[in-house]
């Protein structure tokens, strides 16, 4: 078979056969070279331009390595002993980012509130474009690939799991061009001590000090590239308007799902309302302040009760403050976590990564401190949202002198 390669800055050269080559040229995999991998975060890092098509390559090529080494080493996978087709999961590791939307996360809560579709559920692209037709002619089976790139299968979780090979990617990809270096991606080590026991992907005991740095990688880029709070500003203020798009009908829910960077670009230029004043202000690095940026100690657990509703104490706010509700954007994230934690380890006998290492235990409490409530207004409304803001949330306007965490220390001033 007639094989390839390509150069990448992450992993060196890449193979890939003419199956690979025809899979990359389809539309659906060329349109990740224009949907950036980290949003918004090229205006904190100015070299974190990378794409989603840069990624997908370098999952399908960590999947490779694995399926390679257990293959050497003459390991039967008892996970997949039901059908042959293990170059399965490195078409899936291909493919598995070709459902995101634009400026990948930023978007990702609106199409699956608008379409019914995570996008890890790719059954209606496999089917219905080129990619399912090459995958056929090649003998795949598009709903099984599908299947992989849900989780839905036991050998997936080399794809998607605690620790997994999307991860082991993005992290070494995402660090190398934000310029991050705490931290550490192994994943060699990580893939040589990774196996299937009992239909669950476990690592050995010799991986340990490997997850380790893999976990503190994840935590620092939490703390200076994925929560900053410019990302989050940036991205908060993005969704907004692509609601306002959706809600007027300016563009319907299975178009702007097929959207690239680009194209979301060009129609909230276009409009004349609020998506076209939010789209001036990414443009020109114009963006909403912080009015209100906490932590979980001073608004309590309570908090996460509001995430359904953050439209309704939006305008709340905005009411107090007298200003219009476009004014004020709230973003509360989900409970501090990461999932790298509850890998499993076979160290005598099978436990979870927290209860393997004691460093992993302390980093999980560590990782709280990242958590932050904003509330985000223009500018010249600043004041008034921020008093509005801290009554709603009951908060004392002058807070309580305390030891500064590492990642207050840490965090950049916009």
């Amino acid at each position: 078979m007639n094989r390839n390669v390509i150069l990448d800055p992450i992993h060196g050269y890449i193979e890939f056969d003419s199956l690979k080559s025809s899979l990359f040229d389809t539309p659906q995999m060329q349109r990740l070279r224009r949907i950036k991998q980290l949003g918004f975060s090229n205006l904190v890092y100015p070299g974190a331009n990378h794409t989603r098509f840069e990624h997908s390559m370098g999952a399908m090529h960590l999947a490779s390595l694995f399926l390679k080494i257990q293959r050497e080493d003459g390991n039967q996978i008892s996970a997949v002993s039901d059908y042959d087709g293990l170059d399965e999961i490195v078409v899936a590791a291909l493919l598995h980012d070709i459902g995101h939307g634009p400026f990948s996360h930023a978007t990702e809560k609106l199409i699956e509130q608008y379409t019914r579709k995570s996008h890890d559920d790719v059954r209606h692209i496999l089917s219905e474009s080129e990619v399912g037709d090459i995958l056929k002619e090649n003998g795949f089976k598009p709903s099984r690939i599908a299947e992989h790139i849900a989780g839905k299968t036991p050998v997936s979780q080399i794809l998607s799991s605690e620790i997994d090979v999307d991860k082991m990617d993005y992290l070494a990809r995402d660090m190398h061009y934000t310029g991050v270096t705490s931290g550490s991606v192994d994943y060699m080590r990580l893939l040589n001590h990774l196996e299937y026991f009992e239909s669950k992907l476990v690592l050995d005991s010799g991986a340990i000090r490997a997850a380790e740095g893999l976990l503190v990688s994840r935590y620092w880029m939490n703390v200076s590239v994925y929560y900053h709070h410019v990302s989050r500003i940036s991205e908060t203020m993005c969704s907004r308007a692509c609601a306002y798009l959706l809600e007027n009908k300016i563009v319907r829910p299975h178009e702007f799902s097929r959207l690239d960077d680009m194209g979301l670009t060009a129609i909230m230029r276009a409009d004349e309302g609020f998506a076209g004043e939010i789209s001036s202000r990414l443009d020109n690095r114009n963006l909403y302040k912080r009015a209100l940026y906490t932590g979980i100690e001073s608004v309590g657990q309570s908090v996460f009760e509001h995430r359904q509703n953050v439209g309704r104490i939006e305008k709340e706010i905005a009411e107090n403050a007298h200003i219009d509700p476009e004014n004020v954007i709230i973003d509360i994230p989900s409970k501090p976590a990461m999932a790298e934690m509850r890998a499993l380890v076979m160290d005598g006998s099978m436990k979870k990564l927290t209860d393997a290492s004691l460093f992993v235990k302390e980093l999980e409490h560590a990782q709280i401190n990242n958590w932050k409530l904003g509330v985000f207004a223009p500018k010249e409304h600043l004041e008034a949202v921020s008093k509005a803001a801290y009554d709603f949330f009951e908060i004392e306007t002058k807070p309580k002198t305390k030891q500064a965490a590492l990642t207050d220390l840490l965090e950049n001033e916009d």
